[in-house]
């Protein structure tokens, strides 16, 4: 233990010190000329984590759930003669093709379970209606076709980003598309998950667009994202689909995702996971300039726009009457289908005041006692157009 002893003979009495040869390097005392080595690293995971995806498949299960419970309570057979698949299904037949193309529930089984119904909305203050509706579906297409979607679109972007992120911006898109949808679509219901899927596309482009220093592939990713989009709003052109919600939807989307999917420069995440001391000069900034003046600008569209919404909603204003064009948005009349009747409405008293878009006409109406539904008011408008 301690130091090994020395002779002390008169032939070793001088004792010679060697100075042994510099071979470690120090970055604050290597020689001017000689090249600076590469920063040393310390051990870390990937610059993005990989996120397990199990959100996305819940959202999917949930609303698979939801559109069975909803056929166990419209119960068809109890209430129609001509259900579909009564003999085999039991309570679980779907209403017909006349009153529910996408074999499904009925209507008024859809509002009872939180369908967006504007007149409750504004009426009875419902508002809850506005989140509840993208948990339901009006039949068997419609659920698959929205559910292969989320998970084509959302499991990638949970993996990328975490559930929390994509949870909010799932919820917030679907929210924004159904306020859009209710200021325009006034006299159907309107249920699914279109508004949220769409939200998920407008985030990924605005990813893209906040990300665009880490991409290599930049103008053929940006190119296939708007190809897809443009093709998702084409069908909404499409007669009984709700393109209002994809709009809104798909817009929320945009601006969330300048919020919540931004990502931090190379130049931070590399001098953040360099030797402590290594780098002599100042400490880079986590975010570029540009991706803070889209995030304080995003926010601040949003939060507007969602108030505005809101007051305008809940104060009854109707979109159409304000934009006599804005319901082609939503459906093309073409020569091989005709567009859902739409009409504005204002409603004194028991009187109601009807004037179909399309051909302009108007009349009034003598409303019930305890009030139509907004099944009855549709065939109202449906009549008016004709």
């Amino acid at each position: 233990m301690g130091r090994t002893p020395i002779d002390s003979t008169p032939d070793s009495e001088l004792e010679i010190k060697v100075q042994p040869r510099q071979t470690d390097f120090h970055p604050r005392l290597h020689h001017k000329n000689r090249p600076q080595p590469p920063p040393p690293q310390r051990p870390y995971p990937p610059l993005f984590k990989n996120w397990f995806p199990w959100l996305v498949p819940t959202i999917v299960v949930i609303n698979i759930v939801l559109f069975v419970i909803a056929m166990y309570i419209n119960d068809c057979p109890a209430n129609s003669d001509t259900c579909i698949g009564a003999a085999n299904l039991g309570r679980f037949a779907f209403q017909s093709t006349q009153e529910n193309p996408l074999l499904g529930p009925s209507a008024a089984t859809l509002q009872k379970m939180g369908a967006l119904d504007v007149k409750k909305v504004v009426e009875e203050h419902q508002v809850w209606r506005l989140a509840s509706c993208m948990w339901l579906h009006a039949g068997v297409f419609h659920v698959l076709a929205n559910m292969l979607s989320l998970l084509f679109v959302g499991i990638r972007l949970e993996q990328e980003f975490g559930f929390v992120r994509i949870g909010v911006l799932y919820v917030i898109a679907g929210i924004g598309g159904s306020l859009l949808s209710s200021l325009f679509v006034r006299t159907t219901i309107s249920v699914g998950a279109s508004g949220a899927l769409f939200g998920l596309l407008g985030a990924m482009l605005s990813e893209l667009l906040i990300n665009w220093t880490i991409y290599e592939n930049k103008l053929e990713a940006l190119l296939t994202l708007l190809l897809i989009i443009l093709v998702n709003l084409a069908v909404g052109i499409l007669p009984h689909v709700d393109n209002f919600a994809h709009f809104g939807g798909f817009v929320s989307g945009f601006l969330l995702g300048f919020v919540l999917l931004i990502r931090p420069q190379f130049g931070w995440v590399s001098q953040k996971n360099a030797v402590s001391n290594y780098f002599a000069s100042k400490p880079k900034s986590k975010y570029k300039i540009y991706q803070y003046i889209f995030l304080v600008l995003s926010l601040m569209l949003l939060i507007s726009g969602f108030s505005i919404g809101l007051v305008l909603l809940l104060g009854g204003v109707n979109g159409n009457e304000y934009c006599s064009w804005c319901h082609f948005l939503s459906c093309v009349p073409t020569p091989f289908w005709n567009c859902e009747a739409r009409c504005s409405s204002s409603k004194e008293g028991n009187h109601l005041y009807l004037t179909c878009m399309q051909n302009h006409r108007s009349k009034f109406y003598m409303l019930a006692d305890n009030g139509n539904t907004t099944a009855e008011i549709q065939q109202l408008c449906v009549d008016l157009c004709r």
